[in-house]
């Protein structure tokens, strides 16, 4: 072999070795519900990711955001343990000593980050044991790769080729070290894509859907419209959009759940989520919208809840006087700020079980969640809840509130184009357009179109199912060839006019007229 191939084996063997460190570390992980250590780092690096960074990730990544982070994060580890192992295949103890502290350096950042990851549920040992697991493996591996290019005397009588090569080159054990650890991070990969899946299963299998007390009313005829394109009027679950600043879904075993109800409280409680739901359950339709949805933007859908009325357990632990908001913290240390006037005013708040007949998929917060209509997700809709503080404002401040957005975040009143999509092609003649509009705890009762420049013309409404639910409509013309723009504006229940001023989702909510431009053959 010569020098530059000894060279780029040593490259490859350096990646190979990250690569099998942080596969088994992620099968750790998944084993024990801890995190793997690229996601205590993602998580540090969400935290201190300036907020119009993390706004524009929301906006044109999506949910992808997350898989996006967490490949930078591998491909940067993977790129640094290669060029360790190529340090290492120039030969020489001192060399190779640096690619075995290099891969020990990567692996204590790791365990590090792992040390202070935000959580309020996962113990010291189950937390730290992916970390150190991962550790363990890429020295491990690293100097596995090295000792393959320790120094010796290969041959006696060298050919001339021979001699460009590093003396002290062992093929045959280079290819088995790497060989060996291809395989194993192989194999530990492919096992978190079944046991996780597996667990998770037999997880939700545990909890059956209660049956409500009090359930929803039906849902009227008429709410869906006939269009094909529409969304539906019940969003299915796996379409349910999610908004979180998590890089793996918790995993929590419902039998080990607990939440804490306590703080300005005359009576603290602790409830199982067998104690949960032996109390009063309400079944709502509710519909929920993200706070960085844009005008116009995907981030809203519409579900059937069972949950706790909060506003229960709320008057069973005894609010004190002088107390004006919750503090709410996720299983991974996340907190939400929401207004205790929102749990108490009579609106169908909940700490949610169950979605769409089901129990909450793990991405919408299995075991529990809360669910409270009018106000965004990032005041209100905690996701794997466990922590409960009654408090003040002034007491404390909220993750999100805390990085520049609004304390305070009832749902401003939206209206969608989804039919015709943007830059479609129509056939001249008769055309329907249609879409969603929402104002949560004011109902909509009217959503208007314009086609071009022209007079704003009335569209017909769906039925209305709750005022909490959005309300689907349609609008009927006839088409002219060429270049059109259409825009939809909406009306709520209050008889207050969407507005047509332009504001970023930051700090409250988006706000603007959504429109469609598509053009139309003859």
């Amino acid at each position: 072999m010569t020098t530059r191939s000894v060279r780029l084996a040593g490259l490859l063997g350096g990646a190979v070795a990250a690569g099998a460190a942080l596969a088994i570390g992620y099968l750790v992980a998944a084993i024990t519900g801890g995190p793997w250590p690229v996601d205590a780092v993602g998580a540090r690096v969400i935290d201190i990711t300036p907020g119009a960074a993390k706004d524009w990730a929301v906006r044109e990544l999506g949910t992808s955001d997350k898989t996006i982070l967490r490949i930078g994060i591998c491909a940067v580890l993977v790129v640094i343990a290669a060029i360790a192992g190529g340090m290492a295949s120039r030969g020489g103890r001192r060399r190779q000593r640096i690619a075995v502290g290099v891969a020990a350096g990567l692996g204590l950042v790791g365990f590090a980050f792992s040390v202070i990851y935000r959580s309020a549920a996962s113990g010291i040992a189950e937390r730290l044991l992916p970390a150190f697991v991962t550790l363990l493996v890429a020295v491990l591996a690293m100097y596995l790769v090295a000792r393959a290019f320790e120094s010796k005397k290969l041959l006696e009588s060298p050919t001339p080729r021979e001699k460009e090569q590093p003396e002290g080159f062992d093929r045959r054990r280079f290819l088995v070290a790497v060989s060996a650890l291809a395989v194993a991070g192989a194999a530990g990969w492919s096992a978190t894509k079944v046991l996780p899946v597996r667990a998770g299963a037999a997880l939700r299998e545990k909890f059956r859907v209660p049956v409500p007390s009090d359930p929803a009313a039906a849902v009227p005829a008429g709410v869906q419209v006939d269009v094909p394109g529409i969304s539906k009027f019940v969003t299915p679950n796996p379409k349910f959009y999610r908004v979180d600043t998590l890089l793996e879904v918790p995993r929590i075993d419902p039998d080990k759940w607990e939440l804490r109800i306590h703080g300005m409280v005359d009576k603290e409680l602790r409830l199982s989520l067998a104690d949960l739901v032996d109390r009063r359950l309400i079944e709502r339709d509710i519909t929920l919208t993200c706070v960085s949805n844009e005008v116009g933007g995907p981030y809203v859908g519409n579900a059937r809840w069972i949950g706790v009325p909060i506003a229960d357990l709320l008057s069973e632990a005894g609010v004190r006087t002088g107390a004006d908001a919750v503090k709410s913290t996720s299983v991974d240390g996340l907190t939400i700020g929401t207004p205790l006037a929102a749990l108490t005013d009579g609106r169908d708040a909940m700490f949610a079980v169950a979605m769409n007949g089901e129990p909450l998929p793990f991405e919408h917060g299995f075991p529990v969640r809360m669910v409270v209509p009018g106000l965004y997700g990032y005041v209100s809709a905690t996701k794997w809840i466990v922590d409960f503080e009654v408090t003040r404002f002034q007491d404390f401040k909220a993750y999100w509130t805390d990085r520049g957005w609004s304390v305070e975040a009832p749902i401003k009143t939206a209206s969608r184009i989804e039919v015709p999509k943007g830059f479609a092609t129509l056939k001249a003649g008769p055309v329907v357009a249609a879409g969603v509009a929402w104002a949560q705890r004011r109902g909509i009762r009217k959503v208007e179109v314009r086609v071009d420049d022209g007079e704003w013309q009335p569209a017909k409404l769906a039925a209305e199912n709750t005022i909490d639910t959005w309300r689907q409509w349609t609008f009927r013309w006839n088409a002219t060839p060429g270049m059109h723009r259409l825009t939809v504006r909406a009306t709520d229940g209050a008889g207050e006019l969407q507005t047509s001023d332009l504001a970023a989702p930051r700090p409250n909510g988006s706000s603007g007229l959504h429109d469609v431009v598509f053009s139309v053959d003859a």
